[in-house]
């Protein structure tokens, strides 16, 4: 029986030429999955068809936009998840929603083998086969740019010899990943971390220094889940779809940053995420009023490290799954609204209300009506202080 590869397929030139390509190298038959996560672009019919085209066994395309908002994006918003404290982990999050997809297909069409199209220095080849490896442990990886170094040159000239159905007269100066969640761009000029983007990168987000009327939204959640947008109810994709064309409108979530990747090195990148960054500026609003402080100040640790487990393509870890409950239980009382003023480039919070508020008016205020007893403040901070005290007579000595 002849061996089979699944392989991560995307439309694009690199994946489709590695369908010849595995087949001559290895002589397995390839089987090409490609998996919708909200990146846009071309029909999934067309796509699958395509790739039946240059050679493909058997091609497989699925929907799972809805799937990778509600187990993907979700889990990071109510983990208020920013990557060095500033990137909302979009190409991260989409990874193993698409490795689930591949598992399944290599065992239902009995692969031993899942390939992608990754190089051997950037973030997903880890992300990818530390997934596929968690859930199938006896599954190969392979990487035809990173192990057969099929170099963007070589597979266009395989193509040509091939009469393959693929465009490839036109290369974008950029590398560009995006889904629902956002876009990342990368190379070309940007390589240069002393040059500034140019607005020509851009395709979510309008240029924030344009004028334009500020957008006011209230967003509502329950137990963390965005639930409705100016009180209409919405699922997590459309909630994100949505502040993606309100927030971007507005310039929101734009992220210009040298970042610390996984195999060791820097490297610059422009993102922009307008859904995400204004659903996590909301939900950290809201877990402001509604988390205990102690579990807050805790929470902020563990987000810290969940990004960076995600980032890092450990996402089925025992530690990462661990994490997920922590975050889930601390989620469970941040119900309510956020009212949110979005204007260039910003998104500000202007009100929040919640039934499971923590915040006391009466002893918050200090106007009539104030219930905290400021009598027992003095004793307080004798005794908070006195271990420093004692401390500062011996090293004052």
């Amino acid at each position: 029986m002849t061996e089979r590869v699944v392989l991560a397929y995307s439309g694009g030139l690199d994946t489709s030429v590695a369908i010849g390509w595995i087949a001559e190298e290895t002589g397995a038959e390839v089987v090409a999955v490609a998996v919708d996560v909200g990146q846009g672009g071309e029909d999934l019919d067309v796509i699958r068809k395509r790739a039946l085209a240059c050679g493909a066994v058997e091609a497989e395309v699925a929907d799972a936009k809805d799937e990778f908002a509600e187990q993907y994006c979700l889990p990071a918003i109510k983990s208020n998840a920013l990557y060095m404290d500033r990137y909302p982990l979009v190409s991260a999050l989409s990874r193993p929603a698409i490795v689930k997809h591949l598992v399944a297909a290599a065992k239902k069409h009995g692969a031993d083998t899942v390939a992608h199209g990754c190089t051997g220095k950037g973030n997903d080849q880890v992300r990818f086969e530390a997934g596929i490896v968690a859930l199938a442990p006896e599954l190969k990886c392979v990487a035809p740019v990173r192990d057969y170094a099929m170099t963007r040159d070589k597979a266009i000239a395989f193509c040509e010899s091939q009469n393959l159905p693929i465009a490839t007269s036109k290369k974008s100066p950029y590398s560009i990943d995006q889904n629902v969640f956002g876009r990342a761009v990368e190379t070309g000029f940007l390589e240069d971390i002393w040059n500034a983007p140019i607005e020509d990168i851009y395709e979510y987000t309008e240029n924030p220094a344009l004028a334009r009327e500020a957008d006011e939204v209230v967003i509502s959640f329950k137990e963390g889940v965005p639930v409705a947008i100016d009180g209409t109810p919405v699922t997590v994709l459309q909630a994100i779809q949505q502040l993606n064309e309100r927030a971007g409108a507005q310039g929101i979530g734009r992220i210009d940053m040298v970042e610390d990747r996984l195999v060791g090195i820097k490297s610059r990148e422009v993102y922009e995420a307008p859904g995400a960054i204004a659903l996590i500026t909301a939900h950290q609003e809201l877990e402001n009023v509604t988390v205990e402080r102690e579990l807050a100040r805790y929470k902020r640790q563990v987000e810290q490290r969940w990004g960076e487990l995600v980032y890092d393509g450990l996402w089925f870890s025992p530690l990462k799954r661990a994490l997920d409950g922590f975050i889930n239980e601390a989620n469970q009382h941040v119900t309510g609204d956020v009212r949110m003023t979005m204007h260039g480039g910003r998104a500000v919070v202007t009100g929040r209300r919640s039934s499971e508020s923590l915040y006391d008016f009466n002893l918050a205020t200090y106007d009539t009506g104030d219930t905290f007893d400021q009598s027992k403040a003095q004793g307080f901070i004798e005794i908070f202080g006195l271990s420093q005290k004692i401390a500062a007579k011996r090293d004052l000595a």
